[in-house]
């Protein structure tokens, strides 16, 4: 059977819960312990897929096709290991299947309820993704602890360790320290508040991780383990590093914390090797070139928008010793200023994956402008799709050429609905979603990234390159270099005399990692720093 670290917020939001999570799971990984991990969280939607990146940020997509919360990125970033549509429950799901099994008459006319009927179903949530190769299952809960959506979901950890046992159960809690500039001192008051919660639900903490601005002195940590009943070296601190967010498990190695994790659980682990992580940070930190990419979307101010985008960049810029400078620029400043004078600095292009008509006109120019001036340029989903539009306009002449998504009534649809969307009405959990294999085409520049012929990447659209204008577009000079393996779906294109101009019908950027970069965003910097 498998061990539990189940890990909450206090005090605030946006404490890094997810990144401490990702750690945790680096860490034991590197002692030979296995792990999975699983986000929590109690939104009312089945899945984060028809929210709005302003409410969510990124939807992360797995590679059985399930849609889900940005933190499933960072597990699988840090620790490599694949996650599942088991990986992340919703109260959304949660109740989804409750009802199913009450309209069924699973509950044999009997009274449904949050305890025990929800509570149970968290339960086996957190079961699903146990099995014999996995040592340690990490499991999030979104939110913070005191807010009422997230109370079902922490009696039902209270639950579960009650018939687990607590020998095979670890609580960590991470939560505030703020630090009064006028009084000149940290304040624990928020923490203890935090803990007492947890305590009044039935959970007492084993590790408490301190975001903090300013080192805890032993009477800090004193007063925090006396009042909030955990061991002074469980007492954890959490800085924000300077150079880059997978400097953290190294903090966290550096006071302990995985050896605490292994002590408290009584795990068989080895001993930690770090080293590759650390020549990873020395890379980011001693980079010898600079590059400024431009990442030409809708969303210019919300980063999380395009999370693993930046972060599959940033890999790159590692492995190719360059500090990444990523420029988020307003797909409709370029409609409104002209792309000469938005992009003339950036050595870079990059149009992102996305959905409506907004801004679609400014990365038209944008990919223009990458493709006349020779900038190199990377399109991925909708990126590729905006590209094949550019080219039909301005190199086929075909002036009124666009999608069916942005203009149904469009001459030259030359990306179109696919076939099997055109009957479905429901928009959750129904594009062309997880990964699907695609066989590239020998000699090319997308071939040559991968250094093999047949791939398999994460899908997220609705929309297709159509077919019909396919002998065109190769006449012309665009490249149809991946295609399914029955050769239906065009899945990437690429334009001869040009450094770099690769079009993508996935989401390469799911299955980058800081020590393996996606081979496209690795040859794409190294062609943007040239």
């Amino acid at each position: 059977m498998p061990k539990y670290i189940f890990i909450t917020g206090g005090v605030v939001s946006s404490l890094g819960k997810g990144i401490t999570a990702a750690s945790i799971g680096l860490l034991l990984k590197s002692r030979g312990v296995s792990v999975i991990h699983q986000k929590f969280d109690p939104y009312l939607n089945v899945d984060p897929g028809t929210m709005n990146p302003y409410q969510h940020g990124e939807v992360y997509v797995t590679d059985d096709g399930a849609e889900t919360d940005l933190d499933l990125g960072h597990y699988e970033r840090f620790t490599g290991v694949t996650t599942t549509r088991n990986c992340n429950y919703t109260t959304g799901r949660i109740y989804n299947e409750i009802i199913k099994q009450e309209r069924r008459g699973d509950f044999l006319g009997g009274t449904v309820q949050v305890v025990p009927h929800v509570t149970t179903e968290i339960c086996n949530g957190i079961r699903s993704v146990s099995s014999p190769d996995v040592d340690v299952v990490i499991s999030e809960i979104g939110g913070t602890v005191g807010d009422i959506e997230s109370l079902p979901f922490l009696e039902a950890l209270r639950q579960f360790r009650q018939v687990e046992g607590s020998s095979n159960v670890l609580f960590l809690h991470v939560t505030l320290i703020p630090f009064l500039r006028k009084a000149g001192e940290v304040k624990t008051k928020p923490t203890q508040h935090s803990v007492g919660r947890l305590r009044e639900i039935g959970i007492i903490p084993d590790v408490l991780i301190c975001r903090t601005e300013k080192h805890l002195d032993k009477e800090v940590r004193r007063k925090l383990s006396l009042f909030c009943n955990v061991d002074e070296e469980a007492v954890i601190e959490a800085f924000d590093v300077k150079n880059t967010i997978y400097e953290v498990p190294l903090n966290y190695a550096e006071q302990n914390l995985d050896h605490l994790v292994v002590d408290c659980l009584g795990l068989k682990a080895g001993r930690r090797n770090l080293r590759p992580w650390r020549e990873y940070v020395e890379n980011v930190v001693n980079a010898k070139h600079s590059v400024k990419i431009g990442v030409v979307g809708k969303y210019s101010e919300l980063l999380d928008a395009y999370k693993s985008i930046h972060e599959s960049l940033n890999h790159a810029g590692a492995h190719n010793s360059a500090t990444v400078e990523i420029v988020s620029i307003s797909s409709e400043d370029i409609e409104e200023k002209g792309p000469e004078k938005v992009l003339k600095e950036i050595d870079g292009i990059l149009v992102p994956g996305g959905f409506g008509s907004r801004g679609l006109e400014g990365k038209i120019q944008a990919i223009r402008y990458a493709r006349e001036k020779k900038v190199p340029f990377f399109g991925i989903c909708l990126g590729m799709q905006t590209a094949v539009i550019e080219f039909a306009r301005n190199v086929l002449k075909l002036p009124k050429a666009d999608s069916f998504e942005n203009n149904e009534k469009t001459p030259d649809p030359v990306i179109h609905l696919m076939e099997e969307q055109k009957r479905i009405m429901n928009m959750g959990g129904t594009m062309r979603l997880g990964a699907y294999p695609c066989v590239l085409k020998k000699g090319t520049k997308i071939g040559k990234s991968y250094g093999k012929n047949t791939i398999s990447e994460r899908h997220r659209h609705r929309y297709e390159f159509n077919n019909d204008y396919r002998e065109q577009f190769e006449k012309a000079g665009m490249i149809i270099s991946g295609l399914s393996p029955d050769g239906m779906l065009v899945e990437t294109v690429e334009l001869k005399n040009h450094p770099w101009f690769v079009g993508v019908q996935f989401h390469p950027e799911f299955k980058s990692r800081p020590i393996t970069p996606h081979p496209i965003f690795r040859d794409f910097i190294k062609a943007s720093i040239k």
